[in-house]
């Protein structure tokens, strides 16, 4: 197995001094020797259009697919927008979701959290979020909702400066290797897609 784990972080922020940005950022220099995160922009990206055949469009949507694929695990993070997740990460979704039910996101792990003014934190933008990927056939990362309120005011010159928001965001991250490491052996014991075969009549399997 590589011994690096590679994440990428998406913002559904494009502002300089994005709250939702700066909680990825603050990432850099708290996780494991083992683990590295790279931040990926999606501003550049068109509004959805599968009509669109621009040379410029096809190359970017391209860039951000093979980005997905090499990577091991994705954090997407939204603020929350009336009650909604963002339209920016919501439209680089739907791009790299092509094709249908086969595209780089089937079976990527992916951790998803949120971001808001209020003491909710994002939870109706990350249930979208959620439900958006789960439609992906990610592996979205099962357990406690990331949900940051009142995001701002834990942001200091660009960086959160909340230690128990921070230790928050880390054990979900572990749970995000967890679920890497868990599709690692999986694939090393069977093909790629191979449980969700279904099993002839008159067989067993245990």
């Amino acid at each position: 197995m590589p011994d690096t784990i590679e994440l990428i972080g998406i913002s559904g922020s494009l502002r300089a001094a994005s709250a939702t940005t700066a909680v990825l950022t603050s990432l850099f220099d708290r996780l494991p020797p083992d683990v590295r995160l790279t931040m990926v922009p999606i501003g550049h990206l068109p509004v959805y259009n599968d009509d669109d055949e621009r040379p410029e469009t096809r190359e970017a949507v391209k860039a951000l697919q093979q980005t997905i694929d090499r990577a091991d695990g994705v954090i997407a993070i939204s603020p929350e927008y009336n009650h909604g997740m963002s339209g920016v990460l919501k439209n680089a979704v739907d791009w790299v979701s092509r094709p249908g039910y086969a595209s780089v996101l089937r079976n990527k792990p992916v951790l998803v959290m949120s971001t808001s003014n209020s003491p909710l934190g994002g939870a109706r933008a990350q249930a979208q979020l959620r439900e958006t990927f789960a439609s992906t056939l990610s592996r979205v990362v099962a357990r406690r909702q990331v949900c940051i309120g009142h995001a701002p005011k834990k942001i200091t010159d660009g960086k959160l400066n909340d230690e128990p928001t921070y230790a928050f965001i880390l054990d979900a991250i572990g749970d995000l290797i967890d679920e890497i490491m868990m599709w690692r052996h999986h694939k090393e014991l069977e093909p790629r897609g191979s449980l969700l075969r279904p099993v002839p009549p008159g067989t067993a399997k245990d």
